[in-house]
């Protein structure tokens, strides 16, 4: 027996982003949503992410727009202390959870099927009785999937493991009982930070990690991404002007690393060491300071097999043990994947619209799905912008941010909206309240993006050039 149930909307999957855009939906029209996920509490990849994972934004500027996460505090202690707090795995799984019993499902227009997995052509079966449902879909299907993060606990490693090595997902890491005599931390990316960190903070001596990095990243000085008021408007204002000469002054792409470098607009772990990798993390000073005791680091690109005696590796190899603790931090969180339109006929698909934050675009996208009736001005004001993984891509993460700053500056629709979104990262120099400073402010804004635009495009066609 099929139940049919029909609704506007059916969104699939429970995720972060599913539950930004759902929020936003309620809120700018009178939709019903059918929402149907395969884990047991909304949340997606947080339900399985290692237990000691926590934002690498503020907590201020995540979850949904009618729902504060946390509680607008500084960190008083550890390694995050004078910035904003960041929501534990827990804390955020706990979040969702209420934001769907206290939000979703009294509006009396979500309809919400966990444990059950979608069939296609808008069908779904519980995985635990089999019930199956199709679902009449009056305007569209929301796949929220397409981009999905994948953490380490999803999937095994990529690469064969002798038996008898030990080789763990960071998930597992809580759960030692005994010391080994090294730990191996497979994987440079947020996940291989994190690990590295947390078995820091737990004691380990620097002098027993041993860092596999394939390709040392760029990161994030989380100091800079803070929101207003814990920053100041003058420093704000200073460091926009700083990047902006660095890229105005670059006259290549090292040129313009090293100068966002030296003004703190990117980091290195290692201060002699030139990165190549840009996917967006951030850290701390004091988690930085922590980083750099890691002495053995190994740079001979990704692993190919480990085993009783030993870890292959693309350039060499280096050697192991079974009383070694290797930590796969490998999987691919933020995927590089083709783009597709975001709005189609019957389909929605949920991509990152701004860099590196995926439940603003979810929001904003369901903002412009209520407001604007056509598909080609939604997309047009929701281009996608793909995943970073190189330096190259910092670059268009600039391109990106500014052309948004270009094509959203005469909406006043998305202006108002922008203002009152609590996902709206609140980091840009404060507007003047008087309106001639106002739209002077925004005119050298906007002046100064067409010219960081033009100076990027530049560096990257002299640096793709045969």
């Amino acid at each position: 027996m099929v139940t049919e149930i029909d609704t506007d909307y059916l969104v699939i999957g429970a995720g972060a982003t599913a539950m930004a855009f759902v929020d936003t939906l309620l809120t700018e029209s009178d939709a019903t949503v059918v929402l149907v996920d395969r884990y047991h509490q909304p949340g997606g990849h947080w339900t399985v992410a290692y237990p000691y994972v926590r934002l690498h934004q503020p907590s201020a500027m995540y979850g949904v727009n009618s729902r504060p996460l946390g509680n607008d505090t500084i960190d008083q202690t550890g390694w995050n202390a004078g910035l904003y707090e960041l929501a534990s795995a827990s804390e955020i799984c706990s979040y969702f959870d209420q934001v769907m019993r206290q939000t979703f499902l009294p509006s009396g227009r979500v309809s919400y099927f966990p444990m059950a997995e979608y069939d296609g052509d808008g069908r779904f079966h519980l995985t635990t009785s089999g019930d199956k449902y199709r679902v009449v879909v009056r305007r569209k299907i929301v796949d929220t999937t397409y981009q999905g993060v994948t953490v380490p606990a999803m999937q095994p490693p990529e690469f064969p493991i002798s038996t008898g090595v030990p080789v763990v997902p960071p998930n597992e890491l809580p759960a030692i009982r005994q010391p080994f005599d090294r730990y191996v931390i497979v994987g440079a990316g947020k996940t291989g930070i994190d690990a590295c960190l947390w078995l820091l903070e737990q004691g380990v001596a620097p002098a027993d990690l041993t860092w596999i990095m394939p390709r040392a990243p760029w990161l994030i000085d989380r100091a800079t991404v803070q929101p207003i008021p814990l920053r100041r408007a003058e420093d704000i204002a200073r460091d926009y002007a700083a990047k902006h000469e660095a890229i105005m002054r670059a006259e290549s792409i090292p040129d313009l690393f090293d100068r966002l470098n030296a003004v703190g607009a990117v980091l290195s772990i290692f201060p002699h060491e030139r990165p190549t990798a840009f996917r967006c993390a951030t850290v701390s000073p004091a988690e930085l300071e922590q980083l750099r005791k890691i002495e053995h680091v190994v740079r001979l690109g990704r692993v190919k097999r480990i085993t009783e005696t030993g870890i292959e590796l693309d350039g060499g190899a280096i050697p192991t043990s079974r009383r070694v603790l290797h930590v796969d931090c490998t999987a691919d969180a933020a995927r590089q994947l083709p783009i597709v339109p975001i709005f189609r006929d019957g389909l929605i698909t949920l991509q990152s619209v701004r860099v590196c934050q995926p439940v603003f675009s979810a929001a904003l996208i369901a903002y412009v799905e209520a407001t604007y009736p056509n598909n080609d001005v939604k997309n047009e004001l929701c281009p996608v912008t793909p995943n970073p993984r190189t330096e190259k891509d910092w670059l268009r993460f600039t391109l990106s941010a500014n052309s948004e700053q270009l094509r959203w500056s005469g909406n006043e629709d998305i202006g108002a909206w922008l203002r009152t979104s609590r996902l709206q990262p609140n980091i840009a120099p404060p507007i003047p309240d008087d309106p001639a400073e106002r739209a002077a402010y925004e005119q050298q804004a906007l002046a100064a993006a067409r010219q960081q635009n033009a100076k990027l495009e530049e560096l990257l066609h002299a640096h793709d050039a045969p």
